[in-house]
């Protein structure tokens, strides 16, 4: 009970709800969308191809908007774009369940990647803004562990009340994110969010923003890191499917096992490798993480059985719970407070690699077989780390510049 206090007290409560509201919103989102190319094609007029542009215009959407809504929030402080992007969270979800025409899904996919885009870097900009700099690692390996928790029971309440009505999913999405949206906007205005924010900052333009960012060659380091690191990843979260439907007996549902052995193994192990990876720094947190992935991918290349492939997601799982709250901090590390939000937004950026990723394993699995491709991500994967060095080889130079000329 007393540890229970204790981790309550640790954190502002808002970082609380956040963390709870993160939760919520993925198991909802999750509930819904891993069925939505299954949804559109069984209640819609739309061909397989036209159904793989409406879902890809989200993440396309989504990519651009980051920039845009950490920008905002910048300006007009997090609450407003926050609940902006709920808000129409749920007005996409309660449009996918009622409407019928493509271009109105189109549309409201690509409205689903903004507010995605929108949500998550200014929540992350928030927690970070209520939250001592030392405890800011935790914070954010709590929010990966949110996240998954959510993405693990998801798809089977989706698929649940999918048996009811085939739109249901998407209606109590949609009302999930409402209520979520009415919750934290009550919290903020009991914990004054709009006074510990401050004044708004009219002085962050987009055309201001863009101009640090653009200079920022510590920034770009880490986004063409973050990038590799999305094109291996991705290589798991879709290409893999493939490739066990391809070559191996029961492909589907050893994936969908894969899939749970993954979630799992986040939720069970991301505190403990989370407490081991605060005694260093982050710089080394990727590059062990990296290192997890690419002996993932080593196992993957040589597994032929459920055993095998099974532990190898279990070691792929530790670099994703290593990497991604690491690669969080060095941007905090390096966003000025007055652009926290502007350069979590841009760091959806790493998001072309989820683009790029699907394309790339897919052209290598059937050019060269999965074996070459999972070797040749290893490769690609461990490159990632050399530019996440680089950055911060130049982020060090450049506080020492700065002391020196201060001095």
């Amino acid at each position: 009970m007393d540890r229970v206090r204790l981790f309550i007290k640790s954190y502002h409560p808002i970082v609380h709800t956040l963390i709870l509201g993160t939760v919520m919103a993925r198991a909802a989102s999750s509930m819904s969308l891993p069925f939505l190319a299954i949804y559109l094609g069984k209640h819609s007029t739309m061909s397989a191809g036209m159904i793989g542009i409406v879902i890809g215009m989200g993440a396309l959407a989504g990519t651009l908007g980051g920039f845009i809504g950490g920008t905002l929030s910048d300006r007009f402080g997090r609450r407003v774009i926050m609940l902006a992007a709920l808000f129409g969270w749920a007005v996409v979800f309660l449009g996918f369940g009622l409407v019928t025409n493509p271009v109105l899904f189109m549309l409201l996919n690509m409205l689903n990647g903004l507010c995605r885009s929108f949500y998550e870097p200014v929540s992350q900009a928030l927690m970070a803004d209520l939250t001592e700099p030392e405890k800011r690692r935790q914070v954010f390996s709590l929010r990966y562990m949110a996240i998954n928790v959510g993405v693990a029971v998801g798809p089977l309440l989706g698929a649940f009340f999918a048996t009811m009505n085939g739109a249901l999913p998407f209606l109590l999405t949609g009302i999930t994110y409402f209520v979520y949206a009415v919750t934290l906007y009550m919290l903020l205005i009991k914990f004054g969010i709009k006074q510990i924010e401050g004044e708004k900052k009219a002085t962050v333009t987009f055309r201001s923003a863009w101009g640090v960012i653009r200079k920022d060659v510590t920034f770009r380091y880490y986004i063409i890191g973050g990038i590799i690191g999305a094109i291996g990843y991705s290589q798991v979260m879709v290409t893999l499917s493939q490739y066990l439907e391809r070559d191996f007996a029961n492909g589907v549902q050893t994936f969908a096992v894969l899939m749970s052995v993954n979630a799992i193994a986040v939720i069970a192990l991301q505190i403990p490798l989370g407490r081991w990876a605060e005694k260093y720094s982050p710089l080394t947190a990727v590059v062990v993480g990296n290192m997890m992935f690419a002996l993932g991918d080593v196992g993957f290349a040589f597994s032929h059985s459920l055993i095998w492939l099974g532990l190898s997601m279990v070691v792929f799982t530790f670099g994703e719970i290593l990497n991604y709250p690491a690669g969080n901090m060095l941007i905090d590390q390096l966003a000025p407070e007055h652009m926290r939000g502007t350069y979590y937004g841009a760091q959806t950026l790493n998001n072309l690699g989820h683009f790029l990723g699907p394309w790339l394993g897919g052209f290598l699995l059937v050019a060269y077989g999965g074996k070459s491709l999972f070797l040749i991500m290893t490769i690609l994967t461990l490159s990632g780390s050399f530019f996440y060095y680089l950055g911060t080889k130049r982020q060090r130079k450049t506080k020492i510049a700065s002391k020196l000329e201060f001095l």
